[in-house]
């Protein structure tokens, strides 16, 4: 796994649709259900994964443009090295943004909380969650984050097609970690 970085999310609760009463809150990263904190990229503050290096990096651009982060939980994100090309059937090399600086000061203690699997179509930004977002969730074994519960798992899923019909790939498998502001 990579080092992706952090980002200040509102976790949202489990939308009636999505019927697997177990999931208490969906902790994505994409921004279909859970948002982030704000419209961040319009700032250019954020790192070649197109998260952020520090808490420290986001608590100065939500104070710079009035944006509260009351409500908000803070993520660490780690990344698969690989992105599974569904079209083709293999795993493909992904990178981070060469034109960005990235410099990402890992937590001492994050606590997994599970594997997202996640759209990038555009190869920069995470575009959506289908395990959320299109509810694939109710079709395979997720905890109450509405995560998949391992590396391996999650590898699986998408090497036997469950995500082929969801949204356009390629799909990269995202470690979240919550971390304490």
């Amino acid at each position: 796994m990579i080092e992706l970085g952090y980002m200040a999310k509102r976790i949202a609760t489990r939308p009636d649709w999505l019927d697997v009463p177990h999931i208490r809150k969906i902790v994505a990263v994409a921004n279909c259900m859970s948002e982030s904190f704000c419209d961040y990229t319009e700032f250019w503050k954020h790192n070649g994964f197109w998260f952020f290096d520090s808490p420290v990096v986001i608590r100065a651009l939500a104070s710079e443009h009035n944006v509260s982060l009351s409500d908000t939980s803070l993520v660490y994100y780690r990344g698969y090295e690989r992105q599974w090309d569904a079209e083709h059937g293999e795993w493909k090399a992904c990178n981070n943004d060469p034109d960005l600086p990235t410099n990402i000061t890992p937590p001492d203690s994050p606590a997994l909380l599970g594997y997202d699997v996640v759209t990038y179509s555009f190869q920069n930004a995470p575009e959506c969650s289908p395990l959320s977002c299109n509810g694939i969730a109710a079709e395979m074994e997720v905890n109450e984050h509405c995560l998949i519960n391992s590396l391996e798992d999650a590898i699986r899923q998408l090497e036997t097609g469950a995500f082929d019909y969801s949204e356009p790939g390629p799909h990269r498998i995202i470690a979240m970690h919550a971390v304490d502001w």
